[in-house]
């Protein structure tokens, strides 16, 4: 989970577990008063699982503190605003979020990520990210400092020219045929993709759209060195860096990576792309 969200539930994980031990009950004897699995009193006091308002109302009464229901309820709409808190930087414009990204990229060596709706943002031409950018600042009623974000996207690009890193972008065809810009600058586009099909230390594979998927195209996420998850949808991001989570998407990344093509099979893709754009 996000540092700041993961954090915060395992705060609340000690309070329930606090309130267990004034109750003097173990873990097994408390799921067993609620009809739960030992597992999951276990993975709650951990701060592994995320509780519902309903689990938190159980907790109180069955340990003996209902008073103390509202308490743990303000803790998890707490915990529920650092999980968007990544929203809340957004008041600062698109320029601040780039830096971010661009602070981690500058941490990361070994990069693989999926992008099954836009172009990834470190092979986006300048005209395409500005094109992006304008439609989450309308989205998220954000600053439109979109100038300063298309400058800072193109800037982190330059991490890609340094040969002891290494980059595996995969990409679903779908996202080659999205269009969040005009004809032209999506032409462009697909032209700078082709230019980076070659082997070296960024690869980039396609997904087409009949390959045998694994799994649904549905989230794009970046793997760090198999430390940390960025995942991203049109409503949320977040930063993962639970053990498990980041083993999940590996597993998942894996999967698409297998329905992948390079090369000349790649290329064909993207001219089917840019056949039906007209291009």
């Amino acid at each position: 989970m996000s540092t700041d969200y993961q954090q915060a539930r395992i705060s609340l994980g000690v309070r329930l577990r606090e309130l267990r031990t004034e109750g003097g009950l173990t873990g097994r004897a408390l799921a067993a008063r609620l009809g739960w699995t030992q597992s999951k009193v276990s993975k709650l006091e951990n701060g592994k699982q995320t509780p519902t308002a309903a689990d938190l109302g159980a907790w109180a009464e069955g340990t003996g503190h209902p008073e103390c229901t509202a308490e743990l309820v303000g803790r998890l709409r707490g915990l529920e605003t650092q999980y968007r808190s990544w929203r809340r930087q957004l008041a600062g414009g698109y320029r601040a979020v780039q830096e971010a990204h661009w602070m981690q990229a500058r941490q990361t060596h070994n990069r693989r990520s999926f992008d099954p709706a836009l172009i990834p943002g470190l092979l986006q031409t300048a005209d395409y990210a500005r094109a992006v950018l304008s439609r989450y600042a309308v989205i998220h009623t954000a600053p439109r400092d979109l100038e300063a974000a298309v400058q800072a996207r193109m800037g982190r690009q330059d991490i890609l020219s340094d040969q002891s890193r290494a980059f595996h972008f995969l990409i679903w065809e779908g996202a080659l045929r999205a269009r969040p810009c005009t004809p032209a600058v999506l032409s462009a586009q697909l032209e700078r993709i082709v230019g980076r099909l070659g082997a070296g230390h960024v690869r980039v594979g396609i997904v087409p759209f009949d390959a045998d998927m694994q799994l649904p195209a549905g989230v794009g996420f970046s793997l760090h060195d198999d430390r940390l998850v960025i995942t991203e949808t049109w409503h949320a991001e977040m930063w993962l860096d639970d053990p498990e989570d980041v083993a999940l998407h590996s597993r998942a990344w894996e999967a698409l990576e297998r329905s992948a093509v390079y090369g000349p099979e790649a290329h064909r893709v993207i001219v089917r792309a840019q056949h039906a754009l007209g291009a």
